[in-house]
Order: C-alpha cells, then structure tokens, then sequence
C-alpha cells in the first residue's frame, strides 16, 4: 500500500474513532436519577439523586423539574437545600387516595422544580446533583421520573423518553430507578435475634443457677467439714479431761 493509501486509512480510523466518541458522549450526557448507598427496596424510605450534567458550551442550566408519576404516588417528598438553588414542591389531588401510618392521603407531590438564583448556573463542562428524601417507594419495578432542563438562553430540553421493548435507549431519556421487593429477610433476622437473645438469656439464667447451686454445695460441705473439726476437737478434750481426772483420783 502507499503512502497516500495508509494516510487515507488513518484519517478514516481517526475520524470513526471520534464519531464513537462523539456519540457515546452526547448518549450518556443526560439528566439520571440513581438511590446511592440506601435501599431502593419497594416500601422504603430513601433519597433520590438527580446528576444534571451541562450539555451546551455557550449556556448554563438554571432550572431542573422533575415529574412524579401519579400512578405511583410517594407520601412524603421533601427537597434538600442547595445553596443558591429554590426548591418548590408541587401537590396534587390523587385520584385513589393511598395509606401511610394507618392515615388517608389525598394528595401527594406531582414535581419538584428548582430554581437557580441570580448568579447561580451549572456551568458548561460542570454538573449539578439535586436530592430528593422520598417515601415509601411504590410497589412497581421500576420508578420512571421524566426531567426538564431549562438553559438561561431559554432552551428547554425535556428527558421524558422512556426505553422501548428493544432495550435500546432513546434519545432522550427519562430518568429510571429501578426497584428491589420488599425483603423479609430484616423480620427473619429481627426474631432470629429475638430467639437468640432469649436462648442467649435462658443460658444464662442456667448458668446463674448451676453456679448459685454449686455454692450451695460448697458452703454445706465447708460446714459439713468444719463441724466435724470441731466435733473431733470436742472429743479430744473430753477424753483428755476424763484421763486428767482418773490420775487425780489415783494419786489420792
């Protein structure tokens, strides 16, 4: 081959090499919801975070909304501060009122919108997490929570696409966590506890026994013991004084 023809060759290596690259980054620049180092287990309480990465190199973001699902609604939403950021938690009315601590609920929080101060972005090249503290999490498999990135140039840019059957992932993707059965694993292991602590106990209380009953024994055999010291000691004088007496006797 040529010189001209490794050159050709190069360049088109070089070129689909950044094409690769190009699009892998642009696939996995987008809005992601993860449960970090806490259950994610259907029932539990946890914190939801939302990594916002800046996608534009002329605009910083000032403005994340994140959509709760209303068919499975959470009871309790509440957002973290962040400093320079406006949290506002929307409510709404649902349409099947769900149960939480033996009370009724009505209504639930439908978004979360925060709100970059004057002077506050995420600029370009940089990222921004936002935490939600949540709870219980709903019984479904997977928690789909679509997310709309607004830019100060006014760009809005809407992550609400949700994986199709292919698994291929779309465009622009909502955020997915996705959710574990509750466990009865904590309650099995809670009333194993229980058991042990209790056989733990029993033990115990035995061995208080056996060792209380013990020096029962030992005290009496140390009476028993000393009782016939003295018992022998008693004699012994007896005879003594008995043969002291007869010699006195007999001396008369």
């Amino acid at each position: 081959m040529s010189t001209n023809g490794f050159a050709r060759v190069g360049a088109l290596v070089v070129a689909t090499g950044a094409a690769v690259l190009l699009s892998s980054g642009v696939a996995s620049a987008h809005v992601t919801a993860k449960i970090i180092g806490e259950s994610a287990e259907q029932g539990s309480y946890s914190k939801i975070t939302f990594r916002v990465p800046n996608e534009r190199d002329n605009a910083g973001t000032v403005k994340l909304e994140v959509k709760l699902p209303a068919d499975a609604p959470m009871s309790s939403v509440r957002a973290k501060p962040m400093p320079g950021w406006t949290a506002e938690v929307t409510m709404a009315t649902l349409d099947e009122p769900i149960e939480s601590h033996g009370a009724e609920i009505t209504e639930a929080a439908s978004s979360v919108t925060w709100t970059a101060k004057p002077g506050t972005r995420i600029a370009p090249g940089e990222f921004g997490e936002f935490e939600l503290a949540v709870g219980p999490l709903p019984e479904v498999e997977e928690l789909v929570i679509p997310a709309i990135q607004t830019y100060e140039n006014n760009e809005v840019v809407a992550w609400d696409q949700v994986p199709g059957d292919d698994g291929e992932e779309p465009e622009s993707p909502a955020p997915v966590i996705e959710l574990t059965p509750a466990s009865e694993d904590d309650d099995e292991h809670g009333a194993a506890v229980a058991e042990s602590d209790e056989s733990d106990e029993g033990s115990e209380e035995s061995d208080d026994t056996a060792a209380a009953a013990d020096g029962t024994d030992d005290t009496a055999r140390w009476l028993g013991g000393a009782g016939l010291v003295v018992g022998a000691l008693g004699l012994g004088f007896g005879a003594g004084a008995m043969m002291r007496a007869r010699r006195a006797g007999g001396q008369q």
